[in-house]
């Protein structure tokens, strides 16, 4: 548990898209990086060490330089329940809630769940942003197999009604209650709020030899994890190593906040200073989407590609897709593998089943705003959007070194030429 305390603290204190990047700005500033507004004008330093936030969801990070951006894009939000308020039905108080993104429900019953997020307040002039975690717990009971005698045969679970939350025995409003209590202010000064529940259980080493990781949040907060401590221990003099974090990713990116937005191409103008050093630095540009891949199944393998199905253990997956719902091409294949020769990363192919659609990710749609050549990346998992999910964590310590590869690494782009050191 040692050896992996630093990440598992960070999954489970990232109980929201605001508390995941409010972790990495704490851990920025505690490495020395300034943090920066986009209303500001800003002076950068050779050198100096600075991060910016979207609507306390998503951040930027990155060392000023001239050369060109070695970019590192992961996403910080979860499929989660987006509380509305709570409600009384007779002796009981439930929550109101509605689905952010795609979950497998079923795995969402009989667990421990918080309620994490932001709460808007008032100020003397104004509002704030608040962060709240409540140190409560609440469940989505299912029903006793006595009441359901087709449970085992498969149950479709409505929303509206199968995954209510149960909340308290007491008083209804007792969600504003706890918030104010939490927040230190009268209920009254609370204008509105973005609450989610979260998997309340902690990460842990499963398997007889600790090998696996059981955790929430794997999809994205591994990668995160990864990239931030690659981020920070890789030295490159020569390009601008960056750092993206964007929320929304499981609800499409189309946000003011999402790979979708213009956070990403908006901040890497603004470090080169002007739009014709802008336009040549991402010539000699790279960005690596980092967001899990699926495992093959250990009791169904014949739901995954017979030829390229990773395997948990197998190393860094790299992802293609020929309908671009991932960004790698054959150029960013190769570029992305002879930056990993420098530590002898282990890498594996990942491609749908020829009958499966599969998922999608924010490396495309980053690209469509900022385009250099990008490759689309994960640590193999299984269960993917489960409450809890699984993953080798001999995984993700090869994610963390093949990023610091590319964070390490330079670019020079002259046409079909491309030079990597």
């Amino acid at each position: 548990m040692s050896k992996n305390k630093a990440l598992f603290e960070f999954i489970d204190a990232s109980k929201s898209a605001y508390h995941t990047v409010a972790n990495v700005s704490a851990r920025l500033v505690a490495e020395g990086y300034t943090r920066l507004y986009e209303n500001d004008r800003w002076e950068l330093s050779d050198g100096g060490k600075y991060f910016v936030v979207r609507d306390g969801s998503s951040i930027i990070a990155f060392r000023n330089a001239k050369g060109g951006f070695m970019i590192c894009a992961s996403h910080g939000d979860s499929p989660a329940f987006r509380v509305k308020q709570d409600m009384k039905r007779g002796a009981y108080v439930k929550l109101d809630v509605e689905k952010y993104g795609g979950m497998i429900h079923y795995s969402w019953l009989d667990r421990p769940l918080s309620v994490a997020g932001r709460a808007v307040v008032k100020t003397d002039n104004g509002v704030e942003s608040r962060l709240v975690a409540l140190d409560k717990r609440v469940v989505i009971p299912s029903l006793a197999i006595h009441m359901n005698r087709s449970v085992n045969d498969g149950v479709a679970l409505a929303p509206h009604t199968d995954l209510v939350p149960l909340a308290s025995l007491g008083e209804a409003g007792a969600l504003l209650s706890l918030l104010a209590d939490a927040l230190s202010v009268a209920e009254s000064d609370i204008v509105s709020h973005e609450l989610y529940l979260a998997g309340a259980d902690k990460p842990t080493e499963i398997g007889f030899d600790g090998e696996l990781m059981l955790s929430p949040r794997i999809d994205d907060l591994a990668c995160v994890h990864a990239s931030l401590e690659a981020f920070l221990s890789a030295d490159n003099r020569e390009s601008v190593p960056v750092l993206a974090v964007f929320n929304n990713e499981e609800v499409g990116s189309a946000t003011k906040q999402g790979a979708a937005s213009t956070f990403l191409h908006n901040t890497l103008k603004r470090i080169a200073g002007s739009e014709n050093e802008y336009y040549s630095r991402l010539e000699s540009s790279f960005m690596v989407s980092a967001d899990n891949a699926h495992a093959s199944h250990p009791n169904h393998p014949e739901l995954s590609d017979s030829n390229n199905a990773p395997i948990l253990g197998g190393g860094v997956v790299i992802k293609h897709n020929s309908n671009q719902r991932y960004t790698t091409d054959a150029v960013s294949d190769a570029i992305f593998r002879k930056m990993c020769e420098k530590e002898d990363i282990k890498l594996c192919t990942y491609y749908n089943r020829a009958d499966q659609l599969g998922g999608s990710t924010l490396g495309s749609i980053a690209g469509t705003k900022v385009s250099v050549y990008s490759v689309d990346v994960g640590i193999p998992q299984l269960a993917m959007h489960s409450l809890v999910e699984t993953c080798a964590i001999s995984d993700y310590y090869e994610m963390v070194k093949a990023l610091r590869c590319c964070y390490s690494s330079s670019l020079k782009i002259k046409g079909e030429n491309i030079v990597i050191s």
